[in-house]
């Protein structure tokens, strides 16, 4: 995409420390991020956005992940969100420094948490992760962990059929069971002691994968770490909600698909509630976020 325009985008925002938390996901794995929020910040107000009409951005371009990133983000600006978490993988390795460049208020996203605890944990070295084709293809998390080592060997494994598995609500079934097998016995031959979780769906899976791996292979679930690094930036720009919550969690779609309520609650471990679906394309329209934008190659 070309062109001298940039994306408009709400950037003044009114940072109290009771203003809402803001999560954006390609869809409805993201709300296993939520969930681990919502143990770890009682008090805080949590209103999350499922691009579900554009799903899955892992397949898209680079360039077209970081445009629905900066759409996702500016939806949720409006409800003046003193933080915007990057619950998606793909959307994490693709955008995150590009939204941190164009807001003012914290960005993080699942990859570096994920991959910092990891390094935490490893005792030989030699950590694998699992994920989605893009994900896996991208090498974030290996990028990622380079960065703080360059001592430890890291082990991709796309698995591709989880995550349809998962929706389907095949938890507690031989089909899922025998495909986490095979998709992990190549990381299990390189002898991993660490297994990262690279896909908010996976989660869900993680009594099915621990089984598979062993005791002695730890699982490091991206989506938990998040949660500790939010608190921990929150505290330290003194902007953790030391009250209690007077707002409920708002939950907002760019489209309900068949079954969202039933998956959605079993990612988020309770009825899903508050769900609106908004009009994402009026409001891409009206915001002017449909002109010609700058993105990085």
């Amino acid at each position: 995409m070309t062109g001298s325009k940039s994306i408009k985008l709400i950037l003044k925002v009114r940072c109290k420390m009771d203003n809402p938390i803001g999560i954006f996901d390609s869809g409805i794995g993201g709300l296993t991020v939520v969930k681990q929020l919502m143990h770890l910040l009682p008090n805080e107000q949590l209103i999350y956005f499922g691009d579900t009409a554009r799903v899955p951005y892992g397949t898209k371009s680079k360039r077209l992940v970081q445009q629905y990133a900066l759409e996702d983000a500016n939806f949720l600006m409006q409800f003046d969100v003193k933080m915007i978490v990057i619950a998606c993988n793909s959307a994490s390795a693709a955008a995150r420094e590009l939204l941190q460049e164009k807001l003012d208020v914290p960005v993080l996203g699942v990859v570096s948490p994920g991959a910092s605890a990891a390094v935490e944990n490893t005792r030989n070295g030699k950590i694998g992760v699992i994920g989605t084709q893009a994900t896996i293809g991208s090498n974030a998390y290996v990028r990622a962990i380079n960065k703080l080592s360059d001592d430890i060997e890291v082990s991709g494994q796309p698995c591709p059929l989880l995550v349809p598995l998962v929706e389907e609500g095949w938890l507690d079934d031989q089909v899922t069971d025998l495909a986490i097998q095979k998709y992990l016995k190549d990381l299990l031959q390189a002898d991993i002691d660490t297994l990262i979780l690279g896909c908010t769906h996976y989660p869900v899976l993680e009594p099915n994968i621990q089984k598979a791996v062993g005791e002695t292979v730890r699982l490091i679930d991206s989506g938990k770490e998040t949660a500790k690094a939010v608190k921990a930036v929150l505290e330290q720009k003194n902007m953790l909600n030391m009250g209690i919550k007077n707002s409920e969690d708002q939950f907002y779609v760019s489209d309900i698909p068949a079954k969202f309520e039933e998956i959605g609650s079993r990612f988020l471990g309770k009825p899903l509630n508050n769900i609106q679906r908004v009009d994402f394309d009026r409001f891409l329209i009206e915001s002017g976020l449909t002109n010609e934008i700058q993105l990085q190659d």
